[in-house]
C-alpha cells in the first residue's frame, strides 16, 4: 500500500489509460454483437455458424493477437490500437451468444402483442426486443467488461497495458509492493465497471423494479386472506 500512496499520481495516470483500453473494446464489442444478434437471431444456420466462430475466436490467446494484429494492420507494436482491436474481438465473441440468449428470453406474449399492434420487424426489434433483453444482456456485459479489465494487463508484455506496467516493472525490480498496487487498482477498476453496468441496467428496466416490488405486496395481500 505504501507504494500506491506515495506514487498515486502515476498509478492514477495508468488507471485512466487502463480504463480507456477496457472501455472502448467493451462498447465496440457490444455494438458488433448486437448487430450480429439482431441480424442472425432468427436464422438458425447463420446463427450456429456465428456462435461456433465466436467460440473459436475466444480460444485464441490474447498475447498472440496482440502480436499478430500489428503485422496484419501495419500498426506499430506499441500502438494501443492493437489492444483495442484484439479486445473488441474478444468482447464481440463473448457477447454474441449472450445477445442471442437475451433476445430468446423476451416473452412470446410481448412479441405477439407488438405484432398485433402493427409493429414492423425493425421497430419491434428496437422498441420491444432490445429493451426487454436488457436484464440478460447486462449480465453478459458485466462479464465482458470485467474480462477486458483483466486482459488489458496482458498488453503490458508488449509495452501497452495501463496498470499491467506495474506488474512488469514490479517483477523486473523484484518489488512486490508495486505489483500489489497494480492488483488493487485493477480490482477497483473492475468493480467500478461492474457497478456502472449494473446501475445502468437497473435504471433502464423500471418494469423489473416494479415486478420485484409487487411480489411482497402480493404476498402480503395473500397473507391477510
Amino acid at each position: 500500500m505504501n507504494w500506491l500512496i506515495n506514487n498515486f499520481p502515476s498509478a492514477w495516470e495508468l488507471t485512466v489509460e487502463h480504463a480507456y483500453l477496457s472501455f472502448a473494446p467493451t462498447v465496440i464489442g457490444l455494438i458488433v454483437a448486437l448487430l450480429l444478434g439482431l441480424a442472425l437471431g432468427n436464422r438458425p444456420r447463420p446463427r450456429t455458424i456465428a456462435t461456433v466462430l465466436a467460440s473459436a475466436m475466444f480460444t485464441v490467446p490474447s498475447l498472440a493477437l496482440f502480436v499478430i494484429i500489428p503485422s496484419l494492420l501495419g500498426t506499430g507494436i506499441l500502438n494501443p490500437l492493437n489492444v483495442v482491436i484484439a479486445l473488441s474481438l474478444y468482447s464481440a465473441s463473448l457477447l454474441i451468444r449472450t445477445v442471442f440468449d437475451s433476445l430468446d428470453a423476451v416473452p412470446a406474449d410481448a412479441l405477439a402483442a407488438a405484432e398485433a399492434m402493427g409493429y414492423s420487424t425493425v421497430r419491434r426489434r428496437l422498441l420491444i426486443d432490445l429493451p426487454l433483453a436488457i436484464p440478460t444482456l447486462a449480465a453478459g456485459l458485466r462479464v465482458a467488461a470485467v474480462t477486458n479489465v483483466s486482459l488489458v494487463s496482458v498488453g503490458a508484455v508488449i509495452g501497452v497495458g495501463g496498470l499491467g506496467q506495474l506488474f512488469t516493472a514490479g517483477y523486473q525490480r523484484d518489488y512486490p509492493d508495486e505489483i500489489l498496487a497494480g492488483i488493487i487498482m485493477v480490482l477497483a477498476l473492475a468493480l467500478v465497471f461492474d457497478r456502472i453496468i449494473a446501475i445502468a441496467a437497473f435504471l433502464l428496466t423500471p418494469w423489473v423494479r416494479a415486478a420485484r416490488s409487487a411480489v411482497p405486496r402480493t404476498a402480503g395481500f395473500g397473507g391477510r386472506r
